[in-house]
């Protein structure tokens, strides 16, 4: 049995591929800072189908740690540990985005023994790593922008790819934004609720995006193609721009995308969190689709209609 280790287990994409792959009866370790496990059993029952093969470990892994022994044990690490960036970018919680990406992963190649378990990593990204680029249509191979969040994700994939050294398969996953039920979405859909939603800016800016189910299918591709290696943008296959994202979000809740929130409004409410949520990423999951991998939400309509048909 395939035994996969997850930093970052209770997030929001996290606890998505752990219960995916507990369904596929794999067995899963989920590793992160929450107390609790995020399958505790409800009403006597598991609250997912093979959950009594996860195994959490609440640790803080930019610390090392007995967190670490696990990791020689994994045939596959995922490592998607990182501070939620939806929050007021202070000084110290700007620290807090790096270190918890930069060090986390760090101690996970550490951990890992030249020739031995793992096989393979599978490191998160972000397409902020292209800093704000306009109408430049980005492939994975072109150079990172100079902003916060740019450095950031560039010093997470030079970590990341380090565990190279020690004959382990690294794959880079540059994520858009996820969409599924949680996550950013949680975050913008209560202004639509209320009426209240539209675009940000001018809504000009290009919105790079992917269904977390598609994320998901995509990080199995992965595992799956042991020639596969380097960097991949987790993005969906059609490029919208933010208006158009709004309007689709508007569409899908059922409700107007008419209010627009000002650029310098944004700017001065959120400080530097709101000059990124302002960039444009056009990014075309380019490899992914050369290696032969074909999306199943690969519209931002039907991604919504099916994301709000659930819930």
């Amino acid at each position: 049995m395939k035994k996969i280790l997850i930093t970052g287990g209770s997030g929001f994409v996290g606890k998505y591929l752990a219960s995916r792959f507990l369904s596929e009866k794999l067995q899963v370790t989920g590793i992160g800072t929450s107390l609790h496990h995020p399958f505790e059993p409800l009403g006597g029952k598991d609250s997912v189908p093979g959950a009594e093969n996860f195994k959490w470990i609440s640790a803080d892994t930019t610390k090392e740690g007995a967190w670490q022994e696990d990791v020689s044990t994994a045939d596959l690490v995922i490592n998607l540990a990182g501070r939620n960036i939806f929050k007021p970018w202070t000084k110290k919680y700007k620290q807090a985005i790096h270190d918890s990406r930069i060090l986390t992963t760090k101690y996970l190649v550490d951990a890992m023994e030249t020739g031995k378990k793992p096989a393979t990593l599978l490191s998160a990204s972000a397409v902020g790593y292209y800093g704000d680029q306009g109408e430049t249509l980005l492939s994975e191979t072109d150079p990172s922008g100079s902003d916060f969040l740019a450095n950031v994700c560039r010093d997470w994939e030079d970590q990341a790819l380090e565990a190279r050294n020690k004959e382990v398969r690294v794959c880079i996953m540059r994520f858009g934004v996820v969409l599924g039920a949680g996550g950013a979405l949680s975050i913008m859909t209560p202004a639509f609720k209320w009426f209240a939603g539209g675009p940000l800016g001018s809504g000009a800016q290009w919105f790079s995006w992917i269904h977390i189910h598609d994320l998901y299918r995509a990080v199995q591709f992965l595992m799956g193609g042991a020639d596969f290696e380097g960097v991949f943008n987790f993005t969906g296959p059609t490029l919208v721009r933010q208006k158009q994202f709004a309007t689709a979000l508007g569409k899908a809740l059922k409700r107007p995308a008419i209010l627009p929130a000002p650029a310098f409004m944004v700017k001065l409410m959120m400080g530097d969190l709101g000059s990124s949520l302002l960039q444009s990423q056009k990014a075309l999951p380019q490899r992914l689709i050369e290696l032969g991998f074909e999306f199943e939400y690969g519209e931002i309509e039907k991604a919504l209609a099916n994301i709000f048909n659930k819930l």
